[in-house]
């Protein structure tokens, strides 16, 4: 014989039903939290930062400082991952002009930014730094100031004209009517400092931060601040950037009160 429910009885089973089958979906919602978050939920305001992987074209001087800024950023903003693509900024240009796919742009002066205004936002100096001469540990060559660089016993190596360190280097140089003859003309400051270090070269004008970096293996000769140029780092996020929310956050951590640390930790001034 036929069950007839009445309509309250009707009702009830309803409610049992659905009550049965929400329970595993409540499981499963449970688990697939703690399999996304570790069981956890991110604390402060990271979890509403904007998350992307971001690429930065950034001169090599910044090598070392920006590796330490991009774990930094990593670590208070989950979700986000920064790959860096260093050169010598001539390079970065070439690249953007290019379409190269990326997302924030660092230079090491204000000329290779210019170059490409059309395809950057306005960009914003982020520190600033100034050149010394580099030479062997413990100065064997007895190198004491800029004049000391004319000398041809020594081999000298200088970054090509068309990077910042050796634009900044001609600057100072002619300046100070010193004529020196370089072994070669590297494609960034860095490996100016490869030279140096690997005793290739006796001497090179590098960047303060760069001899920093380095300086269980090389002496930096400070150049007197009448004779020296300052290097600007400007940084901009890239209008083709297909993160644009995400890259603009990077920049203006950059000039943040963390950002500002890392970099001045490294030797570089404030901008």
């Amino acid at each position: 014989m036929a069950l007839t429910l009445t309509p309250a009885r009707r009702r009830t089973a309803a409610a049992v039903l659905t009550a049965a089958l929400l329970v595993p979906l409540a499981a499963c919602s449970s688990d697939d939290t703690k399999e996304d978050t570790g069981g956890s939920t991110p604390s402060g305001s990271a979890s509403t930062a904007p998350q992307a992987n971001l690429t930065v074209l950034a001169a090599a001087s910044l090598t070392n400082v920006f590796k330490t800024a991009g774990a930094a950023y990593e670590k208070s903003h989950p979700g986000t991952k920064v790959t860096f693509s260093f050169a010598g900024s001539q390079e970065l240009v070439a690249q953007v002009s290019q379409g190269s796919p990326a997302d924030v742009l660092v230079t090491a002066d204000t000329k290779s930014m210019d170059k490409v205004k059309a395809d950057t936002s306005t960009p914003a100096i982020i520190a600033k730094n100034r050149l010394v001469i580099a030479t062997g540990k413990g100065n064997p060559f007895k190198v004491d100031d800029l004049k000391d660089l004319a000398d041809t016993k020594l081999k000298v190596v200088l970054a090509a004209p068309e990077v910042p360190a050796g634009k900044y280097s001609k600057q100072i140089l002619d300046a100070q009517k010193i004529t020196v003859k370089p072994v070669s003309q590297e494609p960034n400051v860095r490996a100016v400092l490869s030279k140096v270090e690997l005793g290739e070269a006796d001497a090179g004008l590098v960047y303060k931060t760069d001899a920093e970096s380095a300086k269980d293996k090389v002496e930096a000769v400070a150049i007197p601040d009448d004779q020296n140029a300052i290097a600007k780092y400007p940084a901009a996020t890239l209008k083709d950037s297909k993160n644009a929310e995400a890259a603009a956050a990077f920049v203006a951590w950059l000039s943040s009160p963390e950002g500002q640390k890392i970099l001045q930790d490294a030797g570089f001034q404030k901008p």
